[in-house]
């Protein structure tokens, strides 16, 4: 199959049947090196829901993507066979069935030796993920996340799993190793002091938005770690964002990252082994313009970017 975006050229960006990139719909056996697929599943929120409707948004926005990486100066389309996967199954009423199908087809995914790009979703559903790609890969996973909360608090109403839990539990199951972890965006306020106590004790490297503003941009990007040939996952939580960048999701913060200052971030990031990524939290209903899901977007050509750069 010639795993080719439908041309712009010949079919206007507003027209014909919406998948990632424009990119072919094809099954999970076939022969494509990239899979993008959708998980719809909001059932992990606190706040404002959603984030279910994002993989549709997203992919109808993505219509505008293109190829060329103008800083790496590699086209990913040439580079890689990406095609779109369709949607992982979810049960919007129930999280323990969601989470199990989740976890079952990201591990099929993985023993076909397909790398993969996910469109959430509430934060929760990167739980069952790298619970897939941990059981995969046999050893905790180098772990990038960009978000404006920690992630890693307590149950909430008496319920262990919901979308500001996903990376606490990613830890204590061993899933991810603390020590190549690395956080991205982070901000107040906090419920409490205590919400620092994981982090600090398990040894997460977090770099909050002081960090960033207290330098300037590309100083900041010098100093982002070095990573090594450990299986990576990067998770990307657009509220990471100022929510004058990404209004639509569900839990915004003031003083976040702009759109440019995160694509700097992620252009930035060498990650030799990135076996898959995620873009989570996008709410259409209350964005506006689509400009979140055109962050989503980027999001997924940044990640695109980065799997071709180091192409197996």
């Amino acid at each position: 199959m010639d795993y080719k975006p439908l041309s712009g050229r010949e079919f206007p960006r507003f027209s014909a049947i919406k998948t990632f990139f424009r990119l072919p719909n094809v099954s999970v056996d076939a022969d494509y090196e990239v899979g993008l697929f959708g998980i719809p599943y909001d059932g992990g929120v606190s706040y404002r829901p959603g984030s279910r409707f994002a993989p549709s948004a997203v992919r109808e926005m993505s219509s505008l993507g293109r190829g060329f990486h103008m800083t790496r100066e590699l086209n990913w389309i040439e580079k890689l066979k990406v095609a779109d996967l369709g949607d992982c199954s979810t049960v919007p009423i129930d999280q323990k069935q969601t989470y199990e199908n989740i976890e079952a087809y990201v591990f099929q995914l993985a023993q076909k030796n397909k790398r993969f790009i996910a469109c959430g979703g509430d934060h929760s559903t990167t739980l069952p993920v790298l619970r897939a790609l941990r059981k995969f890969h046999g050893r905790p996973l180098q772990f990038i996340h960009f978000d404006a909360h920690l992630d890693t608090y307590p149950a909430a109403w008496g319920c262990e799993y919901h979308h500001g839990a996903f990376a606490r539990h990613a830890v204590e199951e061993g899933l991810v190793d603390p020590k190549k972890m690395l956080q991205i965006g982070i901000r107040g306020p906090l419920a409490a002091c205590d919400d620092l106590n994981f982090v600090r004790k398990q040894g997460i490297r977090v770099l909050s938005m002081d960090d960033l503003r207290d330098t300037t941009i590309a100083d900041f990007c010098k100093k982002l770690p070095a990573f090594d040939q450990t299986p990576t996952y990067i998770s990307f939580d657009v509220d990471c964002l100022d929510p004058a960048y990404a209004p639509g999701t569900g839990t915004p913060v003031p003083g976040g990252l702009t759109s440019y200052e995160a694509q700097r971030i992620l252009r930035a990031l060498n990650v030799p082994n990135l076996v898959g990524g995620d873009v989570v939290e996008i709410s259409p209903p209350f964005d506006h313009a689509g400009v979140t899901s055109l962050i989503g977007v980027d999001v997924m050509f940044e990640l695109l970017c980065i799997m071709a750069g180091n192409k197996r």
